[in-house]
């Protein structure tokens, strides 16, 4: 399109797929190890919720600092 600034995926873009892969419901369907009496399928799900906002402000400040953003 005419007038429209073309935008690249860089490399580390490609982190941002982590959650969705981890988050495949096959990796995590059990049980055992529990953390604290809390099953497997429930504290993976959490710490990934903190791992993705990691995901997201690494990506976030290598597409800034590279002139990726705005």
């Amino acid at each position: 399109m005419a007038g429209r600034p073309q935008r690249r995926v860089r490399l580390y873009h490609l982190l941002l797929l982590l959650p969705f892969v981890a988050l495949w419901v096959p990796f995590y369907n059990r049980a055992e190890p529990s953390f604290e009496g809390i099953p497997f399928f429930y504290w993976y799900q959490m710490a990934w919720i903190v791992l993705t906002v990691v995901v997201i402000m690494v990506v976030y400040h290598f597409d800034h600092r590279t002139g990726g953003g705005s």
